[in-house]
């Protein structure tokens, strides 16, 4: 009988460890196992890979942490997007910029390269996604795509596609693919 006890408070303590133990596992902080891409969710991105405030067009802008995404790729490189607060901003800055996006990699978005940088990011009417420099000027423009299916969508997140090595950034429903070039 003294066993059986031992053994019913031991059990429940293994299994609400183990859950612990691998959502530790591939939070951002910690390098993918080898050969492996991590999606990373809003709680795995922290100020120690992204930063708390962003610049962008001359203005400093909080960054909303509970609307960010990423990939950590096997390397240890980062793509990192969150949605700012651009409330301080002109209304023609505020139609396109939505979020920011950190890429210590060149991508590849709808067969435009993108190079390793910080960008101010949006969707915008007709179908497009835009990304800026830090001058609100246009780098690349390329056609989104909206996905009517999505059950439940949030203001930012990145998922893995249905390729090998591509990932979604969406904004509500609307999305852009992206990989990393090679």
């Amino acid at each position: 009988m003294i066993r059986l006890k031992g053994f019913f408070i031991f059990l429940p303590l293994v299994l609400l460890n183990f859950p612990l133990r691998h959502l530790h596992a591939v939070r951002a902080d910690n390098p993918p196992a080898a050969g492996k891409e991590v999606v990373l969710k809003a709680a795995d991105i922290s100020s120690k890979i992204f930063p708390e405030r962003v610049f962008f067009r001359g203005q400093s802008a909080p960054v909303q942490f509970r609307n960010s995404g990423g990939v950590h790729f096997a390397d240890d490189f980062y793509v990192l997007a969150g949605m700012v607060d651009s409330s301080g901003y002109s209304t023609g800055i505020k139609e396109k910029y939505q979020a920011y996006l950190l890429s210590e990699v060149t991508l590849e978005i709808a067969g435009q390269t993108l190079k390793p940088g910080a960008y101010g990011i949006g969707f915008i009417t007709g179908g497009k996604f835009v990304v800026m420099d830090l001058g609100a000027n246009d780098v690349l423009q390329a056609a989104s795509q909206h996905d009517t299916e999505m059950k439940r969508p949030v203001p930012l997140q990145v998922l893995a596609s249905g390729t090998a090595g591509s990932y979604r950034l969406y904004i509500g429903r609307d999305y852009v693919e992206f990989r990393r070039a090679h």
